[in-house]
């Protein structure tokens, strides 16, 4: 499970003049805003940002002055993957180590499409992996209860210890365009469906797939 909410884009407007500073073709220049007060990529700018584009990293400088913010709820074996592009991005979470006892667990706070129930289960097995979750669910509650009653540490290790991968994080990140671009290349069509699914939002950006143009 992913959810991606609060999308704010800026940064094109500066991104375009200063792509345009090696050769002081600003008068090429023809991108503008239009009536609702929103920037319109002209033929000419777009023209050079899929050349500088295909020409690599060290021509599209411009992608890293073109930033992106979102709110993120997401896996924590996701987030681990996600930590790969830590450079270049920033992310404020909500804290598990000071928050995780402030709310009872739910079987909502962890990922578990993939689980199979009592009815969907291997046949060569006995274990329903939907029902374990609930267990471990009701274990986490049961010395959540202990350490908000008793403040004794040794309740909050078992919380901190036995919560598993998928428990849901939200977090604020801010990366650029060059990371959107990376992600989408090397992300695409990969085994994990948190991934496939923010490829197809970070596609939706503004200007994204017109930039990578028919690269593909």
């Amino acid at each position: 499970m992913i959810k991606v909410e609060n999308i704010d884009i800026w940064g094109f407007e500066h991104a375009i003049r200063g792509m345009r500073n090696p050769k002081n073709s600003w008068d090429k220049s023809d991108s503008g805003y239009n009536l609702d007060e929103e920037l319109v990529i002209g033929p000419n700018d777009l023209k050079l940002m899929r050349t500088l584009y295909k020409a690599g990293t060290e021509h599209r400088k411009y992608l890293r002055q073109i930033f992106v913010s979102m709110d993120i709820t997401a896996p924590l074996y996701w987030w681990k993957e996600f930590d790969t592009y830590k450079v270049g991005t920033v992310a404020n979470s909500c804290s598990t180590m000071h928050k995780i006892a402030s709310k009872e667990f739910t079987i909502d706070d962890f990922s578990h499409e993939h689980l199979l129930k009592l009815s969907e289960r291997d046949k060569y097995t006995d274990y329903s992996t939907y029902v374990a979750l609930e267990y471990i669910v009701s274990v986490l509650n049961e010395y959540r209860d202990k350490y908000n009653k008793t403040n004794d540490k040794k309740y909050w290790w078992q919380l901190i210890q036995l919560l598993p991968s998928s428990y849901n994080q939200k977090r604020t990140v801010t990366m650029n365009y060059e990371n959107v671009m990376t992600i989408i290349k090397q992300r695409t069509g990969h085994k994990l469906d948190e991934w496939n699914e923010f490829v197809k939002i970070l596609r939706t950006l503004p200007n994204v797939e017109a930039i990578i143009g028919e690269e593909e």
